[in-house]
Parts: structure tokens; sequence; C-alpha cells
């Protein structure tokens, strides 16, 4: 740089140099957020339910922290903010008193966020249903816990939401999840017969009728999932393998075959 570049230089960094200063901080401060992040994350594989649960809300939290502070330290750079944020003796009016109450959603899903990933009532892949949709607990974050259902979809919730809802949990004590298939026979089928066939299909564990009605008796073969993942292929198996062991052994009529349902 010559020194008839000198002025021109001075004149931008006196225009500019706060922006500069912080933009150059906000990407800092994301860099060492990202940065943090993947540490942490690398050191927490293979851990327990529980403590993963746990850890990746301390992830995020650490995440948001860096951000808000290096965020801080880049509105610092502007002598506009510093005056804004110095006390002043205005009297308050209704879009200040507004702000808090903006932000109080948003804090308040935080916290039950929060409480949620120390409490856990809760915890990543357990099976729950909440206000009647089922699936498995794919993240909870600051805000929001996603729940995977059954055809791939996402059921997002509020964390406030979520913890001051009932919510039932199937994998919170025991990680093995029970599975049902009904069996619906006609009225006038060998109910015994076809009760004792059901045992013998693979991977049923039990059987049992539930109920009669005009149309047919519903039977159910039940047997228990290893995790939450084996669930659906072990229903799978186990329609296929009862359906199958009904026609073979006569217990079906061509003219009224049953249908098969549950997961």
């Amino acid at each position: 740089m010559s020194v008839a570049d000198l002025p021109t230089a001075e004149s931008f960094w006196s225009s500019h140099g706060d922006k500069v200063s912080a933009g150059i901080t906000i990407l800092v401060a994301i860099a060492a957020a990202y940065a943090v992040d993947r540490a942490l994350r690398a050191r927490t594989k293979g851990v327990s339910v529980e403590t993963d649960t746990r850890l990746r809300l301390i992830r995020r939290l650490i995440f948001v922290m860096i951000v808000v502070i290096g965020l801080a330290l880049a509105l610092a750079q502007f002598e506009s903010i510093k005056r804004a944020a110095k006390p002043t003796t205005r009297p308050s009016t209704a879009e200040d008193a507004s702000t808090p109450v903006a932000a109080r959603q948003t804090l308040a899903n935080a916290i039950a966020g929060t409480l949620i990933a120390f409490t856990q009532p809760i915890r990543i892949d357990d099976l729950v249903t909440f206000e009647g949709e089922t699936g498995t607990v794919e993240d909870i974050r600051l805000t929001y816990t996603f729940i995977r259902k059954g055809d791939g979809s996402r059921l997002i919730v509020p964390n406030e939401r979520l913890a001051s809802n009932p919510i039932q949990n199937f994998t919170i004590i025991n990680p093995r999840v029970h599975v049902e298939v009904d069996l619906y026979v006609a009225p006038g089928a060998d109910v015994a017969g076809a009760l004792e066939a059901l045992r013998q299909v693979e991977g049923v564990e039990d059987a049992e009728a539930r109920e009669v009605v005009p149309e047919g008796v519903r039977l159910v073969a039940s047997a228990w999932a290893a995790d939450v993942d084996e669930r659906g292929a072990l229903a799978a198996r186990i329609r296929a393998g009862s359906l199958e062991r009904l026609r073979n052994d006569g217990l079906l009529s061509s003219d009224d075959p049953p249908t098969a349902t549950g997961a």
C-alpha cells in the first residue's frame, strides 16, 4: 500500500470499521460454536440413551451461548447500540411491554426442553403416544421435540405443551415393545383350534380371543419386540405367518377369510 492510499484506508475504516469488526466477531463465534459442538459430539459416542438425551441439550445450550456472546460482542462495536443500552429515565411504552410477552413463549419452551432433557419423562428413541399420535422420539431440541410417526412423518411439539400434558411412554422402563396383531375369524370358526394354531406361529408368544362381534371373533396374537425398530417387522411376520397357518390348518373358510390388523 502506498502512502497516497493511507487516507483512503483510514477513511474506509472510520466509516465501516465497526461493521467489519462485528462481521468478523460473528463469524468467529459461529466457527467456535461448531468446533465445540463437534468436539463434544465426538466425545459422547456410545453413551447410554439417558446420557445422550441430556448431552444433546447441553451441546445445544453451549452452542447458543457461544453464538449469543458473539452477537453481543458484535453489537458492542456500534456506538449507537452502546448509547441505546445505557440506562434511561424515559417512561415505558406499550411497545416496551410487548417485548417480554413476545419472548415468553420461546423462553417457556426452552425451559421446558431443559426440564424434559434432565428429568427424562421421554428419551431419544422412546416409543410414545401424545394426544392420540404414536411415534418414536427422534430429537429433543431447545424449543421443540420431534416425534417420528410410523408413516415417516414428524410430529413437532412445542416443549412447553409436551411438558404440561400427559404422554404415554411405552419404553420408559423396558426397551422391549409389546406387539399385538388382530385377526378376525368367522363366527362359526373353531376358535380353540385357531388359538392353538396361532401359538405355533414363529414369533408368537401368546394368543387369545378378545372380542365376539356379529361379524366374527377377534383373536390377538402377541409378542415382544427387542426394541422399537423391530416392532414393525415383527408385526408383519406374525400377521403373514398367522394367516398362512390358519389357512393351511383349514380354519379359514374360502368364502369368509379373516382380516388382520395391528402393529
